[in-house]
């Protein structure tokens, strides 16, 4: 795991961790993890609900597979997007959607409960709600939610959103398909399972949260470039660095008198080896950008590391 980024790495192990703790715990009568009932999501109207697990529920999960799947998509995703990115953006990132995707899962719930109760009981109204819930608390405490699902699903959408063109395999499809149409498809059949009530106890609307959140997020830092983790941990973002250094070599085509050595020969020579020296270096900071964006930012050598960051820092 030495290649993998630092919160990825470490997400990967905690969620580890915490399904082998859980799992000696034990189950309950149900089957289901005892630790889950503890700090998994419940419905914010059962008595076992609390503030914590908002935060808690995304390190839990139910069954080994279920951990598996996301821990598979953390690594395969999450790697190229925190490199991108840097540490401290990607975990809040990450904490963020999964606490939103808790939140619209919350707000799934109350439609499911408030449509139930209007079903059932002559004459519902929305005043009734606090009774009936007291009354069925027994039943409100098994509706808890586990898993980093609607985290993951966030990381999948950031994917998508940095690198649309690129191509990735999904199986059991035959050919590669663009991230962009893979994050829609992914998306649309969340949607539709949500709106069809297929799935079982699979939280659609909570992985929808997460796409949610993260797409407001994205959108959000792409307009104010320069607030909140506009550069995490020194990291540059890495996608801007082209158009960055596009800027730099037109200001320096402006003002290279001032920096350049004494040349001997016409002008018309002089300008044409000096833009031919910058589509040298242009094109080998192309080349840099697309070797990170293939296998991340650990896969360059200290060399091609040194003159990606003397490039970002040049004015």
């Amino acid at each position: 795991m030495r290649t993998i980024p630092t919160i990825t790495k470490n997400l990967l192990i905690i969620n580890v961790i915490i399904f082998l703790v859980s799992y000696l715990a034990g189950a309950d009568a149900y089957g289901n993890l005892r630790l889950n009932d503890t700090f998994g999501l419940h419905f914010f109207l059962a008595p076992d609900f609390h503030i914590y697990q908002l935060l808690t529920y995304m390190f839990m999960h139910a069954t080994f597979t279920h951990l598996l799947f996301n821990m598979f998509a953390l690594w395969m995703f999450g790697c190229v997007v925190e490199n991108v990115w840097g540490p401290r953006k990607f975990l809040f990132y990450y904490i963020s959607c999964g606490i939103g995707a808790g939140l619209f899962q919350e707000a799934a719930q109350f439609g499911q409960f408030y449509l139930l109760a209007a079903d059932q009981i002559p004459n519902f109204s929305l005043g009734d709600i606090g009774m009936v819930a007291d009354n069925s608390a027994a039943l409100l405490n098994l509706w808890t939610t586990v898993g980093a699902s609607g985290a993951i699903y966030a990381i999948l959408l950031a994917f998508g959103m940095i690198f649309p063109e690129e191509r990735i395999f999904i199986f059991p499809l035959p050919i590669p398909i663009k991230a962009k149409w893979f994050v829609a498809l992914y998306a649309g059949i969340e949607l539709f399972s949500a709106m069809a009530g297929t799935g079982g106890n699979v939280a659609h609307l909570a992985h929808l949260g997460g796409m949610v959140f993260g797409f407001f997020m994205i959108r959000y830092w792409r307009k104010h470039p320069t607030s909140g983790y506009g550069r995490a941990g020194g990291e540059a973002f890495f996608d801007n660095l082209h158009n960055a250094w596009e800027r730099r070599s037109h200001r320096s085509s402006a003002g290279k008198s001032d920096r350049e050595p004494f040349h001997t020969g016409s002008s018309h020579d002089s300008d044409w080896e000096y833009n031919a020296r910058k589509q040298r270096e242009q094109e080998e900071i192309d080349h840099i950008l697309d070797k990170i964006r293939r296998s991340g930012y650990d896969s360059l050598t200290a060399e091609e590391k040194q003159k990606l960051f003397d490039s970002s820092n040049r004015s």
